[in-house]
C-alpha cells in the first residue's frame, strides 16, 4: 500500500487518479480480521563511511534517512540532488549530506575494531559486539554463519507508541491504516534473515513481548516458521508492576520459544525458587535450607576477633580439597605464606581486601569436611574459591534420619541431600513467576551498580535470559548464540555467568545500533554537533551502556575501577572476579566494492575473515601492506594472496594441522579448485569472489 501511495499521484489523468485513489482507500477499509501489515518501504541506513560523491543515494544529516536524493553532479562544496520521489532538483551544502543505503541496496559491509577486553589471554573464545542498525548486521551474520548458530534471543522493541523509537520516526512512511504495521514490517525483515542464521536440525529462537504486539508478534512467528514447534511462556518481571494510566499494571510479559528440528527444553537442576512452577512434591525437611558461609560475616567476621580461626584452607588446581594450615599468628602477614606442592591456599579475605575469619576452627573443619558437609565452589579464581558448609541444625537433623543423605558428589565427596535440589532435575511449566527474573532488581539497579548511570530503559533482568538460554544450550558448551537487539548487553553477561557455572565455550555475538536519547540529540543539534562527529557517536547506547558493561562484568569491576559487590544469585561466582573471557567491539562499515575486488581492501576484510572462520584466538591485524600469505594457527585460519607463491604456503600450512579455513586469492575458478584439492581436509573460500557475489546476488532478496 505504501508503494501503491507513492505511485498514484504520478498518474496524469485527474479523473483516473481519484478513482484509483478511492479504490486504494475502499481496499484498505475492507481489511478486517488476520496478520495483514504493508512493507513500508523504503527503510534506509546512513552511511557515514562512505563519501558523498556523484551517482550516489544520499539524505539529509539532520533529517529523515528515508528521505532520500540521488547526486547528480558535485561543484566544489555543493551537491545538485534529484529527491526521490520529484522531477526538480535541489541544492545542499555536501557537508550537510549523508551517503544512505535502502534495504534492498547492494552493501559491501566490514568490521572496523574499535576496542577489545581481554581477561584469558590463554583461551581462543572471543564474543563479538556489532555496532550497526541490525538489518545490514544480520546481512553481515548470514555470510558468516548460515545455518551454524544454536540459539538466538531477542528484546525487540515493543511498539509502545513512544516517539524516541527510530523505527517510528525516520525509517518508515506514515501513511498507514493498520497501527500495528510498521513494526510488523520491521520485524518481519529481521525475522526473515534470522531464519536463516538458524541450525535447522536443532536451534532455538526466543523473543520477549508485551501485551501489546504479542498476538500479532505469534501470528507472525507462525506464517514465517510453519516448520518449528512455538511455545509461549508468561513471566514476572515486576512484583510492583508499572502502573499505567486507565489500566490494569504490567507484572509480566511473554516469551515465545520457536524450536526447531530436534530441539527443545533440557531438564535441568531447578532452584528453590522454581518449585512454584513444577509439579513436584516438596518435603518440609529441607524447606528454607541453604548452604551457609564459610566467611564468617558481620562484626564478629575478623581475624581479630577469632585468631584461631584465620587458617589457609588447600586446594588443588582442580579444586580438590587438600588439607589445612595452621592457624596463623596475629603478627604474621598471610600474603608471604607460601602453598606447599603447588596447591592454593584459600585465607578467609572479604571482597574489600581485609581479614576475617573462618566460622570454626581447624579440627571442626576437618570433621565436617570428612563426614561430606563441606562443599567448594566451581570457580577457581586468584582468591582461591568460595567455601560453603552445612550449619548446626540441618546436620543435626541428617543425622537424625530426618533429611535422608542420597549420594556424594565425586570431587570432595560433600554430601547430597534428598531433596536438596542437587540431583532433581525439572522442566517448569509455562507461567514463571521466579524472583530473580524481577527487572528491576536485576536489570536495573545491576546495570546501575556496573556503569554508574541508567540510559536504557527496561533491562531485561540477567537471570531471566540466563534462564530462558540455559534450558536449550545447557548441553551444548560450544553453542553459537547471537542476539541483534543487544541493547544493554545482558545476553552476552548473561552467557559469560553460564559459561563460569559449567566450564562451557558458548560464544555470543550482539548486534545494536548506537542511539542518543531525544534530549541528547535536541542538545546536540543545537550546538551544532552532528551524527557520526565523536561527541554524539560517544554517547550512544552501544558506546556508552553496552560495551562498559561488557568490559566491566569481564572484568569484575565498575566504570570508575571498583570491585564489583556480591556474588551471582545461586552460585559461588564472585561479581569481583569478573569472568574468564575475552570480547571485541566493532563498528560495521561498508566499502568499495571495485576497490574489493582489485584486493585494495585486505586490512578492512580481515576482521570478517576472522570472524568467519570461527573467532578464534584474538582478532588479527596487519599494517597497510598486503602479505603474500598468512599463516595463524592461533586463530586456526591461513590465506594466500599471491597465488604464485602457493607451494611455499602448502608447505607452511602442513605444519600446522590446527588450522581449519584457509582463504585463497585468484581470479580463476580453475585456479581455486586444483589448490583446494591439494589442501584436502581444509575448509577453502575463494576470495574475493566469495563475499562480493554473496552480497551481490542476497541484496534485495530479503527487503519484502
Amino acid at each position: 500500500m505504501a508503494a501503491l501511495n507513492e505511485l498514484i499521484p504520478k498518474i496524469e489523468n485527474p479523473v483516473l487518479r481519484a478513482q484509483i485513489q478511492a479504490a486504494a482507500e475502499k481496499l484498505v477499509k475492507q481489511i478486517k480480521f488476520g496478520l495483514v501489515f504493508e512493507d513500508h518501504l523504503p527503510e534506509c541506513t546512513p552511511l557515514y563511511d562512505i563519501p558523498v560523491r556523484k551517482g550516489l543515494k544520499v539524505s539529509l544529516r539532520n533529517g529523515k534517512a528515508n528521505e532520500t536524493y540521488t547526486v547528480l553532479k558535485i561543484e566544489e562544496d555543493k551537491a545538485l540532488c534529484l529527491p526521490r520521489n520529484g522531477s526538480e532538483a535541489v541544492e545542499f551544502a555536501v557537508a550537510d549530506l549523508v551517503t544512505t543505503a535502502e534495504l534492498g541496496d547492494p552493501i559491501y559491509p566490514c568490521l572496523q575494531r574499535l576496542d577489545e577486553v581481554c581477561n584469558a589471554p590463554d583461551s581462543g573464545l572471543w564474543h563479538t559486539l556489532i555496532e550497526a542498525d541490525n538489518y545490514h548486521a544480520l546481512q553481515l551474520l548470514e555470510y558468516l554463519y548460515a545455518g551454524k548458530v544454536d540459539c538466538i534471543y531477542i528484546d525487540p522493541p515493543y511498539n509502545t507508541g513512544a516517539r524516541d523509537w527510530k523505527y517510528n520516526n525516520d525509517y518508515v512512511d506514515s501513511n498507514d491504516e493498520y497501527r500495528h504495521s510498521k513494526w510488523l514490517s520491521m520485524m518481519k525483515k529481521r525475522l526473515a534473515l534470522a531464519k536463516k542464521l538458524l541450525n535447522p536440525t536443532s536451534s532455538v529462537l526466543i523473543v520477549t513481548i508485551d501485551e501489546k504486539e504479542y498476538l500479532h508478534l505469534g501470528c507472525l512467528l507462525e506464517d514465517m516458521f510453519q516448520e518449528a514447534r512455538i511455545q509461549m511462556v508468561s513471566s514476572v518481571i515486576s512484583n510492583n508492576g508499572n502502573a499505567r494510566a486507565l489500566q490494569f499494571s504490567r507484572t509480566n510479559e511473554f516469551i515465545f520459544f520457536v524450536m526447531f528440528g530436534g530441539c527443545g527444553p533440557e531438564k535441568l537442576p531447578l532452584n528453590p525458587q522454581w518449585l512454584g512452577n513444577l509439579k513436584v512434591e516438596s518435603s518440609k525437611a529441607t524447606e528454607g535450607f541453604q548452604w551457609g558461609r564459610m566467611l564468617r560475616g558481620g562484626n564478629s567476621g575478623r581475624r581479630e576477633y577469632s585468631p584461631g580461626c584465620f587458617y589457609p584452607v588447600y586446594i588443588d588446581k582442580n579444586g580438590i580439597y587438600r588439607g589445612l594450615g595452621d592457624p596463623l599468628p596475629p603478627d604474621r602477614d598471610w600474603r608471604s605464606e607460601k602453598a606447599p606442592n603447588d596447591w592454593i591456599a584459600v585465607w578467609p579475605i572479604h571482597l574489600d581486601g581485609s581479614e576475617g575469619c573462618w566460622s570454626c576452627q581447624p579440627s571442626l573443619f576437618q570433621e565436617l569436611y570428612e563426614k561430606g558437609y563441606i562443599r567448594f565452589g566451581r570457580n577457581i579464581t586468584e582468591r582461591g574459591v568460595r567455601i560453603t558448609y552445612i550449619q548446626k541444625g540441618m546436620r543435626e537433623r541428617i543425622e537424625k534420619g530426618e533429611i535422608k543423605v542420597v549420594g556424594r558428589e565425586e570431587k570432595n565427596g560433600t554430601v547430597i541431600l534428598e531433596t536438596d535440589g542437587s540431583d532433581a532435575k525439572y522442566i517448569p511449566g509455562t507461567q514463571w513467576a521466579i524472583s530473580a527474573h524481577d527487572a528491576t532488581y536485576y536489570g536495573t539497579k545491576l546495570i546501575a551498580n556496573i556503569i554508574g548511570r541508567q540510559k536504557f530503559s527496561f533491562p531485561k533482568s540477567l537471570y531471566a535470559v540466563h534462564d530462558a538460554i540455559r534450558f536449550f544450550v545447557a548441553k551444548k558448551p560450544d553453542a553459537l548464540i547471537v542476539d541483534f537487539f543487544a541493547g544493554s548487553g545482558t545476553t552476552l553477561h548473561a552467557v559469560n555467568l553460564l559459561n563460569a557455572e559449567d566450564g562451557g565455550h558458548r560464544r555470543c555475538i550482539l548486534v545494536t545500533n548506537n542511539e542518543i536519547s531525544e534530549a541528547e540529540r535536541k542538545d546536540f543539534e543545537a550546538r551544532g554537533i552532528k551524527q557520526g562527529d565523536a561527541e554524539w557517536e560517544n554517547r550512544g547506547i552501544a558506546r556508552y551502556v553496552t560495551w562498559p558493561r561488557t568490559v566491566c562484568s569481564i572484568e569484575g569491576h565498575d566504570v570508575n575501577g571498583n570491585p564489583l559487590k556480591g556474588n551471582y544469585l545461586g552460585s559461588d561466582i564472585l561479581m569481583a572476579d569478573g569472568f574468564k573471557s575475552n570480547a571485541v567491539f566493532f563498528k560495521l562499515g561498508f566499502l568499495d566494492k571495485t576497490k574489493v575486488s582489485l584486493g585494495m581492501q585486505f586490512k578492512e576484510l580481515l576482521s570478517i575473515l576472522w570472524m568467519k572462520a570461527g573467532a578464534v584466538g584474538k582478532c588479527p591485524a596487519v599494517d597497510a601492506d598486503v602479505p603474500d600469505m598468512l599463516i595463524l594457527p592461533e586463530n586456526k585460519m591461513a590465506i594466500l594472496n599471491d597465488e604464485n607463491r602457493f607451494g611455499a604456503f602448502a608447505e607452511k600450512l602442513a605444519q600446522h594441522p590446527e588450522i581449519e579455513v584457509v582463504y585463497l586469492v585468484t581470479d580463476y575458478e580453475s585456479s581455486f579448485v586444483s589448490m583446494t584439492q591439494a589442501l584436502e581436509g581444509k575448509t577453502t573460500y575463494q576470495l574475493y569472489r566469495d563475499y562480493l557475489d554473496n552480497f551481490r546476488f542476497n541484496a534485495g532478496r530479503d527487503s519484502r
